[in-house]
């Protein structure tokens, strides 16, 4: 069902999915970079472009959104509650889910927020590495309309490994580009 309702959302809307069946595969398993992450829309085609890969998702929000008064819309999308107020440990736990689920895709918004950063968070680089995944490099293209995978890349060694998702990035335009910092560090 979920993904007849993504079809339908990617048809009307304009938008098409960009990922090889082999991409696909090896992101099960995976961090997935949700960049660029410039609008509230983002988490729509985000979704719908899981769906469309029937890949299983998991993602953090805020845990306002994954409360009783949301009759579990969010977390039936994947969503798990974070409470922001309290130091956490995310990258451990995150890093123990996708060890103890192997089908597990988890997409993390690298620039942390829809607002321009300086730089990247570097959680998704951590989860990764502790996790002993690879990192897939998910997307989204407003100028062309294409949500997908760019590339999956093992988790090398950090200044190699964000090279290469910075250059991979260059030509992907989010909804609001003026918000989009292409610069990892």
């Amino acid at each position: 069902m979920k993904h007849l309702f993504a079809r339908f959302i990617f048809f009307v809307t304009g938008w098409k999915l960009a990922a090889t069946p082999e991409d696909i595969k090896a992101s099960q398993n995976a961090v997935m970079i949700a960049a660029p992450h410039t609008s509230n829309y983002d988490l729509v085609y985000a979704v719908g472009a899981f769906w469309l890969m029937r890949l299983p998702l998991k993602f953090f929000i805020k845990d306002f959104y994954t409360q009783w008064y949301f009759f579990g819309f969010f977390t039936s999308m994947g969503a798990i509650g974070v409470n922001r107020s309290k130091r956490n440990n995310l990258v451990e736990y995150a890093a123990e889910l996708l060890q103890r689920d192997k089908n597990m895709t988890l997409m993390v918004p690298a620039e942390g927020t829809r607002k321009r950063v300086d730089q990247w968070k570097t959680g998704f680089y951590q989860i990764a590495k502790k996790a002993g995944t690879p990192i897939s490099l998910g997307f989204l293209d407003y100028e062309k309309k294409h949500a997908g995978i760019l590339k999956v890349i093992p988790c090398g060694e950090q200044l190699d490994t964000f090279a290469e998702i910075e250059k991979t990035y260059q030509h992907v335009a989010g909804k609001y580009p003026e918000q989009y910092n292409k610069k990892i560090f």
